[in-house]
């Protein structure tokens, strides 16, 4: 039976192989070296060190969430003439840059062996990005050019070079998420930008984002929390998502689909976290900011924890977007908030619900959201989303006064 393999690496050091038969089925096991050190990391949390492989079923999870989603997922395998299903295919040809601190190579490679190098562009260039973004996601296919991101929506991993965009090229670590508009939503990545900024303006620890033009045509810069500047340059940072950590398939990321809820989210950050109280508040305000906001998206890809050294923490927020303002998307919550998938149900009884699933006081959780609430209807800036999220804000506002202990 024939065996295909990449070799699978944090920065510069071997972690162990990924494997895929000829039936199609993916195994990962742990480099012999790498387990010798009891300090190095596990690649996940649903991943622990050990000596005997991961079967297909245990280790999909997580190289399944470096990989993109939905359209884009498709686009890329097509682009690459690969089945949009083989995992392994798609990690071989873009796994050259991913989330946190991986890549992936061919056994006949390491990253000393590469050459890192960043091509930089001008505005005519990001303008051609920006316009054929959708016909050829990723720049998959292009000689030099590996980049991964998890998600559905079109994106590009870039770096910022002395102010000036710049395409990693040969395992370069990227710097900066680059988005697009929408064609189905224009003002999804003006929502996206204004929404992080409300968030770190009232003191949520956020990625940073800014608004950008290429000639007339915008895009949305992120600054990817998960790279460091250093004296020895642009360093990675391991990361991953909560449902890697938990060990979730991609596909299953929302609750109703068998994805973690808002309590799995709690267990794991109490159990995981290597300051859980406050990662446990920061997460409670995540929770509530994506509530008072309408960020029906929300689900467990959308949460993460970066690790530094031998620290696991909460990773900022990102992808903080008021959904509702856009009527013809999904209504219902990516994660219930006690057994109430829908804002409009809603009421103070389902909130000490889910404080209590969460092992959280209920007082507590009231007076953190009125204080949310109390800051954004302060610190909010004129936008075309303000009415939307000041009248959600107002009507949580006016059912949490309701209530009483």
């Amino acid at each position: 039976m024939k065996t295909h393999k990449l070799d699978v690496y944090l920065n510069q050091i071997l972690v162990g192989q990924l494997s895929i038969d000829s039936y199609g089925d993916m195994t990962f096991i742990y480099n012999e070296v790498y387990l010798e050190n009891e300090n190095n990391l596990p690649l996940s949390l649903s991943l622990p060190l050990q000596k005997t492989a991961y079967s297909a079923k245990q280790c999909h999870p997580f190289f399944n969430g470096l990989l993109p989603e939905a359209h884009l997922r498709i686009s890329i395998a097509r682009q690459l003439g690969i089945s949009g299903k083989n995992d392994f295919a798609l990690l071989a040809a873009i796994g050259g840059e991913c989330a946190g601190a991986v890549s992936l190579l061919p056994e006949s490679l390491s990253p000393s062996s590469l050459q890192p190098d960043y091509h930089l562009i001008d505005d005519n260039a990001v303008l051609n990005i920006l316009q054929t973004m959708r016909q050829k996601p990723m720049l998959a296919g292009e000689d030099g050019i590996r980049l991964s991101l998890a998600g559905a929506q079109d994106k590009l991993a870039v770096a910022l070079i002395d102010g000036h965009i710049a395409i990693p090229m040969n395992g370069a670590p990227s710097t900066h998420i680059l988005k697009p508009i929408n064609r189905n939503y224009p003002s999804l990545i003006e929502n996206e930008c204004f929404c992080l900024g409300l968030a770190r303006k009232i003191g949520l620890n956020t990625a940073e984002a800014s608004m950008h033009k290429a000639d007339d045509t915008a895009y949305l810069l992120v600054k990817r929390y998960d790279r460091v500047k250093t004296e020895k340059g642009i360093q990675r940072l391991h990361q991953e998502d909560f449902c890697q950590a938990m060990g979730i398939n991609s596909e299953m990321k929302y609750q109703r689909e068998g994805g973690p809820g808002i309590s799995d989210c709690f267990q794991l950050v109490r159990a995981s976290s290597s300051i859980p109280v406050v990662d446990i508040k920061q997460l409670l305000q995540g929770v509530l900011f994506n509530l008072i906001i309408g960020n029906n998206d929300a689900h467990g890809k959308n949460f993460s924890f970066i690790y530094k050294g031998q620290q696991t923490r909460l990773a900022p927020f990102y992808d903080l977007i008021s959904t509702v303002y856009y009527p013809n998307l999904a209504t219902k919550m990516a994660m219930k908030m006690g057994n109430k998938y829908d804002f409009d149900g809603l009421f103070p009884r389902h909130i000490v619900q889910m404080a209590e699933e969460a092992m959280l006081s209920a007082a507590l959780v009231r007076k953190e959201a009125q204080k949310l609430i109390s800051k954004i209807q302060t610190h909010i800036a004129e936008s075309p989303f303000t009415a939307t999220i000041l009248q959600r804000a107002e009507k949580l506002s006016q059912r949490l006064q309701t209530y009483s202990e």
